[in-house]
């Protein structure tokens, strides 16, 4: 059934500019996201969003700052979705990171009023421990939590992404996440080592429920890998691990013909837990 409220993609709430639908390669991830921050402090060389918000990088990488009127600007879309009863996960961010390393108080109150009306939530950080503070607010019958994981060398991280939290710190509270019930999944994009990224697969699948995997750009590593040949190879990885999966479509061109590849599945436990807690 259509609904007039709603736009074409069928879960995104017409006139909602805060919970919205995000289109293009973060579309793949999400089907609603929300941005409280503007800019981050992560400092990752290979960041894109400067790009796409016509902000300076040293500027975007100065710290992040809570947008203007923000929880009252959510309150009001959240209560659309509430009123067409959409339960949808919200992700948390595609423009910012909501465990950044300046105060992000605002990310707890996001959450919880997320929740309060009746959406369910997940969170993409390189913020590692950052993230325990929230846990208490993960559901395992609806919500997740996940990481992105370039490299499991701390030099190699700090090299590219100067201020997030080490690889160690994140699959640490990646598998924290995980012992206590909640759907975890890895962003395994940007691909800046091949043989790491493999490597993480191997070494985390055990704790992670889902990998979505695509490849660097706007750096020179996207024209001199051989991106036919990292698929052929994560492809065997994830064979050999039996780990879920979606390759992103930039390499999706690279993909067996009729590859079972699903952009959206259930993010949430339900399985382990068939009654849902309040």
């Amino acid at each position: 059934m259509k609904y007039p409220e709603l736009n074409p993609d069928g879960v995104s709430v017409k006139g909602c500019s805060i919970i919205y639908a995000p289109a293009g390669q973060a579309g793949e991830y999400s089907a609603l996201a929300t941005n409280p921050y503007r800019g981050c402090g992560h400092k990752c060389a290979y960041c894109y969003v400067p790009i796409v918000l016509h902000m300076p990088r040293e500027e975007f990488d100065t710290g992040a700052i809570p947008r203007k009127d923000f929880l009252k600007r959510l309150e009001k879309d959240a209560r659309k979705y509430q009123a067409l009863n959409i339960t949808e996960q919200v992700m948390l961010s595609f423009t910012t990171d909501p465990y950044h390393p300046g105060d992000h108080t605002l990310t707890r109150q996001v959450l919880q009023m997320l929740r309060a009306f009746g959406l369910s939530i997940c969170t993409l950080t390189k913020g590692g421990h950052r993230a325990l503070r929230d846990l208490d607010l993960f559901r395992p019958g609806r919500d997740a939590f996940a990481s992105t994981l370039t490299s499991l060398d701390e030099t190699f991280s700090k090299k590219w992404e100067r201020d997030a939290t080490p690889p160690d710190d994140r699959i640490k509270t990646l598998r924290a996440f995980h012992d206590a019930g909640i759907f975890t999944w890895v962003s395994l994009e940007p691909v800046l080592d091949v043989e790491a990224t493999l490597e993480i697969i191997r070494r985390t699948n055990q704790f992670v429920d889902l990998y979505k995997i695509g490849r660097v750009n706007y750096v020179g590593l996207t024209k001199t890998t051989n991106w036919k040949q990292f698929t052929n190879d994560v492809l065997e990885v994830l064979a050999e691990t039996g780990a879920r999966h979606y390759i992103k479509r930039d390499l999706q061109p690279y993909l067996p013909a009729g590859y079972h590849n699903p952009m959206r599945v259930d993010q949430f436990r339900a399985e382990a837990f068939p009654i849902l807690r309040d």
